[in-house]
């Protein structure tokens, strides 16, 4: 690999950008590919495409070459609101799923260092502490607090976002108000139908734990396109 296509690999890599190593394994041509860009090759551009969805490299034979596809995405991350119940169950799901997990609690009562032993929460408000992250399409972004001050607050950053996730916890009731709130904030049909609420995968389940497998359940399939929020 040319040192010029390393640095640049590791330049879109530092910016958070998904990006692809093409490598022709005959003439030894390479390619850098970023999520995105157009590409008039229709095999070539699901190849890749297909690998930013699901992390995978590989070699393929393209008009009679063979062509390594290395996919280079950045580190998975989620955006929790709410230090509750199901958060706690909700951390160690998502750490071992290998997600960057951020904590956002304004509420210091339930933002303590004995609940959440391996990852400080941060106690400012979401417009605040969301101010200086990059919540791009590698983020999932998760309203747990049922604090419609605290849950709206967060919801609006997210729509204005390109994160692939939103999720919200609430009733179906709830989740009707709540979007008839940001509605009126301005936002559109389409922007809301971003919005998993009432938030998970529905399988009948009971208590945080359940909860929690359901929303990583959830987020998984739209990160791998099994499940569209359109």
């Amino acid at each position: 690999m040319e040192r010029l296509i390393l640095d640049q690999i590791i330049t879109h890599i530092k910016n958070r950008t998904p990006v692809a190593l093409v490598t022709w394994l005959t003439s030894g041509r390479q390619k850098i590919i970023c999520s995105g860009d157009n590409l008039d090759h229709d095999k070539l551009r699901h190849v890749v495409n297909n690998g930013f969805l699901t992390d995978r490299s590989i070699t393929v034979r393209m008009d009679e070459e063979e062509v390594f596809v290395n996919i280079f995405n950045p580190k998975l991350r989620m955006i929790i609101i709410g230090a509750v119940h199901i958060t706690q169950e909700l951390v160690p799901l998502a750490l071992q799923a290998c997600y960057d997990v951020k904590i956002i609690e304004p509420r210091t009562s339930f933002a303590s260092r004995e609940r959440f032993s391996k990852l400080n929460c941060d106690v400012r408000w979401p417009d605040e502490a969301l101010s200086h992250i990059d919540l791009d399409e590698r983020t999932a972004f998760i309203a747990l607090t049922h604090d419609t001050k605290i849950d709206d607050l967060a919801l609006k950053i997210a729509l204005k976002s390109n994160v692939f996730y939103i999720g919200a916890l609430g009733s179906k009731r709830s989740h009707s108000k709540r979007l008839e709130r940001l509605t009126t904030s301005g936002f559109s049909e389409q922007d809301l139908a971003r919005i998993n609420g009432p938030i998970g995968l529905d399988i009948g389940a009971i208590g945080p734990v359940e909860i929690a497998i359901s929303i990583l359940a959830e987020v998984t399939a739209v990160l791998r396109g099994k499940l569209r929020i359109d």
